[in-house]
Order: structure tokens, then sequence, then C-alpha cells
């Protein structure tokens, strides 16, 4: 019941940020996935409901494979040189922090308000009101909460987009977070008219020639530790020149090491630049990955986390297993 009241408290001060200003900016965290974008969409729809001025923005490209989503195409990705001024007002979705908008923050105003809506355990509720729901299996969950607050009426586009967030981030309903509020969220979805079917085989069965190039090259370096136990693989600057490869391709590579039989943490770093490593950190259960982000200033969930590693790659792989070594003692 506390947390009921908690988030009708919440829900109004929403309504009221919503109703009572105009001309938001919509962001999500970089490098954007299937919540991400269907989350920033989604905000879209509701704000266009309410007859609101918006522009949705992220630091990167959206995926080729999410512009099937509505509305994904017009999320700009090179902001800093089409927005005509600052912004107050912002809705950021499945950020976990303020650095994650990325370079966004360089259109918010000196006065900026924002409207922190999330489901990550690590989000440090940087906005001037925060909806965060750790319990949620994706952001656009959560946003399922303000839909039905708001009375913004169901159609086909928007239920489109709280699924699609549904679905990638339970992994397609496989994740331990697809529980029995998901499945039920689900099924009210697929009765507004979405094509399940269609977007499970666009979003995780297709993958490119070049993702299945990368693929084979990454498999080379497949390495582990403490007695199998960690499991990792690793994708460098060469690698995706080789396969001719795009950020897309990297979808679903974290999940072959951590898939292996008795692997607790799979791992996938990925070279950005001579100095800088991104690394996706997946858990079997024993292994809380957030915490182990959260070292490397990253951030995320019990089960699925990552960090942004400001070291070449050789020492970022070092440091990284390390410090996961230690948590088997």
């Amino acid at each position: 019941m506390k947390q009921s009241i908690q988030n009708g408290i919440v829900l109004t001060e929403i309504q009221k940020f919503i109703l009572d200003h105009d001309d938001f900016l919509v962001v999500s965290h970089v490098q954007p996935d299937g919540d991400a974008i269907s989350s920033t969409c989604a905000v879209g729809l509701i704000l266009k409901h309410f007859n609101k001025k918006y522009v949705m923005v992220n630091e990167n490209e959206v995926p080729s494979k999410f512009l099937l989503l509505h509305g994904a195409g017009d999320i700009k990705s090179d902001p800093l040189n089409q927005l005509k001024h600052s912004y107050k007002y912002v809705i950021s979705v499945d950020c976990a922090d303020f650095s994650r908008i990325g370079k966004i923050h360089q259109a918010l105003s000196d006065d900026v308000q924002i409207l922190n809506i999330d489901h990550h355990p690590t989000n440090d509720g940087f906005g001037v009101i925060n909806f965060i729901q750790e319990s949620a299996a994706s952001t656009t969950q959560v946003l399922n909460e303000v839909i039905e607050f708001m009375n913004v009426p169901w159609d086909k586009v928007l239920a489109e987009c709280i699924y699609v967030g549904l679905l990638t981030d339970t992994g397609g309903f496989r994740y331990s977070n697809t529980s029995p509020k998901v499945m039920k969220l689900a099924s009210k979805l697929l009765e507004q008219g979405v094509n399940a079917n269609h977007f499970a085989e666009e979003l995780l069965e297709k993958f490119t020639q070049s993702h299945l190039e990368l693929l084979k090259i990454s498999l080379s370096t497949l390495s582990f530790a403490q007695n199998k136990q960690i499991a990792w693989m690793v994708i460098t600057l060469e690698a995706m020149k080789e396969a001719n490869a795009s950020s897309d391709d990297l979808e679903g590579l974290i999940n072959i090491p951590r898939n292996i039989y008795d692997v607790e943490v799979g791992l996938l770093f990925k070279e950005l630049n001579s100095n800088q490593v991104k690394v996706s950190f997946r858990s079997a259960g024993k292994i809380n990955v957030a915490r182990m982000a959260q070292l490397f200033n990253g951030g995320g969930h019990t089960l699925a986390s990552g960090a942004l590693i400001n070291e070449n790659l050789e020492t970022a792989i070092t440091k990284v297993i390390n410090e996961l070594e230690k948590q088997f003692v």
C-alpha cells in the first residue's frame, strides 16, 4: 500500500510536469538499445497526445533494426548541430545516471528540469522528478503506468512501443525478469494488435552478414578464468573494420560467453579507441554484476550491466578480470 501511495504521488507530479510545460527534449542513454528507443518513442506519443512540442534525441544513431518502430526515424542523432536552442524541460528515459545522456547535456539550459523515468537499480535520482521502478523489466513497463494514470488512449502504435521494450529487455521473455506482471502487460498489448511474431523475428532472430563475420572473429578471442566460471570475448577496432561491422552488429554477442555451461559471468570487451573500452557484463545469477560495473563508474542491473573504462584494451581486461575473480573468493 505504501509503495502504491508513493507511486501515486510521483505520477501526479509527472502529470503536472507534462501538462504545465511545453517544448520538451526527450533523451535516452548513449548506444541505445530496444528499451531506450521504444521508451523515447513512447514518450513522444504521450506528448503528442497532449499537443506538446518536443524533440527526440540521442548521441548515437538509432540501430537500423529499430527503425521499424513508429517514430524511431525521428530521433535526431546529431542534435547539437540541429537544435536551435537549449532546453529547460527534459524527459530522460532508461538512463541510470546523468552521464548516460552523453553530449546531449550541452543542449540543456542552466536551469534545466529533468523528469527521470527508469528501471535501473543503480539510478542515482538525477531528476527533479524521479520515477524509478527497479522491479520493472523495462522502462516501457514503467511508462505503462504513466500512460494509464494520464488516461492516454491505447492504439497499436503506442502498444508496439511498450511491447518492444518488454520484448528486448526480457530477451524475448526468457530472462528472470519475465514476471506475471510482464506477461499480463504483454497480453494487453497484443490485444491492441501488436504482431508478436513480426517483432520477435525482426529484432531477435535475424542478423546481418557483418554480424556473422564479427561473430566468427570474436569466437576466436573466447577466453576463460576462475576455473572457467568467467568467460569473455573481445572486439577490437581492427575486427570491426575487418567485418565491415557497425555497433548494431554487436547485439547478442554478449550472450555467447554467458550461455556456456558452468560460466557464472560472461563479458564482452569492445575497443572504442586506443584508450577507451566498453565492457558488458552478464551474470548467470550468483554474481551481482551491477556492483561490478559500478566499480568502473558504470551501472545497470544485477544480471546485466555495463561500463566505459578509460584504459587501453589489455589493461581494461586485466583490471576487470582481477576484480571479478575477487567475487569468487
